[in-house]
């Protein structure tokens, strides 16, 4: 147990210097610099490698409109707009349409950075504010040499600039150099796009302030997501109103309120910023006919099913089922390809048959909720399948029990043993491949657990929608402590 723990020690007190960035005396100011990014939450980073992307011909509309913006603006000359708010509810496809739109802006050299926020991320970097900036600066330094140079200087000068606050941060590392190329005689001519996706995912930053005698002050009430949210969206709308800003931000998040009050205020009549509804602007039907006549097509050769499957009707079906929630239509075809025993006829059947608990209009996700239920329930154990997904995220992404977290990450199969003869995992989540990633079982030991998409905890979390599959957190704490002392006495 002990030595466990140690282990666990060491590996927080290894991944903060590396969060912290605490560079050699030796280091340049870029290197110092590099130390603060979150490389995870760049647009092409090696953490990325799995992230959704627009099907082939779909979603083009959308990523045309966006694309033109970025190049040409809204036509306004005297106060044109240079930030444009993609929104939508979940599963509608935003961070798929941001991560495609960045490729194609880098491939046409018109990325200026990128910074893909994620809730699930076991990286700090990306579940908080805290490396924003510096991971916006150190993409603009390796875009631009022009600003390279200048925000070498800025940190030269600014050797504290790392623990300054967001707005201090923002005007350092990234208007200062701006302005000072702006007076140089050959100045260069900057335009391209800042991509931020998924603002609605960052955490709150914690910060303890302490007493004269060095103890917590218990006066400051802990910080909101909502909070760190406003603050990043205020810097960047201060950076977007400077004179020598030239580039176009697009910010993707869910519809909270948060941003509702940011970008539609009631008390001004001309909002700064557009407005792009994936679900209300665009009619996805069309893209998610064309992305699972695709899909049907693939599993048509590799299962050897006939031409004549499925009949129309049931892609019709399908289409009308997802309400413009690519997310249903990805969760239905993985459903179909990820390792059952029955073939994909008898599971399209099965899912067509699958009705809504409810019969409104008002919710999108109804259908992808009664997807969810249907898949969750073909678990031989549906109740333990649900205690061990919240406990694999909560532990992943959360860390808010005392019990170490490489060790949970990397030892997520030890933990589902109930006994050495038996492979719970397997057991538990052999038929949930669609929604769950399961490392093989030569990988578990690196791989860690995933899931395809943060809607299906969103499911979980809301007693509303799950119903009778749903679990107290207070329950799975008590499980996976139960799971952890288990666990550990096996290796004493």
């Amino acid at each position: 147990m002990a030595r466990i723990f140690d282990r666990a020690q060491d590996f927080r007190i290894d991944n903060f210097q590396v969060l912290s960035g605490h560079p050699s005396a030796k280091a340049n100011p870029l290197e110092k610099l590099e130390a603060q990014v979150a490389v995870g939450a760049i647009h092409d980073s090696a953490e990325r490698c799995d992230a959704p992307k627009c099907h082939p011909d779909t979603r083009v509309a959308v990523q045309d409109d966006l694309y033109s913006w970025i190049l040409d603006g809204d036509g306004e000359l005297d106060q044109p707009k240079k930030i444009k708010w993609v929104t939508g509810p979940a599963g509608t496809g935003k961070t798929a349409v941001m991560g495609s739109l960045s490729e194609r802006c880098e491939s046409d050299g018109v990325l200026a950075a990128t910074f893909f926020f994620a809730s699930w991320s076991a990286s700090i970097g990306r579940r908080r504010k805290t490396a924003l900036v510096t991971t916006l600066a150190h993409q603009l330094a390796r875009y631009h040499p022009d600003l390279r140079e200048e925000i070498s200087k800025a940190i030269d000068a600014n050797s504290d600039i790392f623990n300054k606050r967001l707005h201090t941060q923002m005007e350092v590392l990234v208007l200062g150099p701006l302005q000072e190329i702006a007076h140089h005689p050959d100045r260069p001519s900057l335009r391209g796009a800042i991509i931020i996706d998924g603002l609605d995912e960052c955490e709150a930053e914690q910060y303890h302030d302490t007493t004269a005698t060095g103890s917590k002050s218990k006066s400051s009430p802990p910080r909101t997501d909502d909070q760190d949210q406003l603050e990043i969206l205020q810097v960047l709308q201060k950076a977007s109103l400077d004179p020598t800003f030239p580039f176009r931000i697009i910010i993707a998040s869910r519809p909270e309120r948060v941003f509702r009050d940011f970008f539609d205020p009631e008390d001004s009549p001309t909002p700064f910023a557009q407005k792009l509804d994936l679900h209300e602007d665009y009619n996805a039907d069309t893209d998610i006919t064309l992305f699972l006549e695709a899909q049907f097509n693939r599993l048509r050769r590799r299962y050897g099913l006939p031409s004549s499957w499925p009949p129309p009707e049931a892609i019709q079906t399908l289409v009308k089922n997802a309400s413009g929630q690519f997310i249903y239509a990805a969760t239905v075809v993985r459903f179909l390809d990820k390792g059952h025993r029955e073939s994909p006829k008898a599971l399209l059947e099965a899912i067509l048959e699958v009705k809504a608990a409810r019969k409104t209009t008002s919710n999108p996700l109804e259908q992808l909720d009664a997807l969810y239920s249907h898949i969750l329930e073909s678990s031989p154990d549906p109740p333990l399948s649900i205690r061990w997904i919240l406990t694999i995220d909560w532990c992943a992404t959360r860390a808010m029990l005392p019990i170490p977290l490489q060790f949970v990450a990397s030892n997520a199969n030890m933990l589902l043993q109930t006994d050495s003869e038996s492979n719970e995992a397997e057991y538990l989540l052999g038929n949930l491949h669609s929604l769950v990633q399961i490392p093989s079982p030569s990988d578990q030991r690196t791989t860690r657990y995933d899931f395809y998409h943060k809607s299906l905890i969103d499911f979980l979390e809301d007693d509303g929608r799950c119903g009778k599959l749903y679990i107290k957190w207070s329950d799975v704490k008590l499980f996976l402590c139960d799971r952890f002392t288990r666990a550990c006495a096996t290796r004493i």
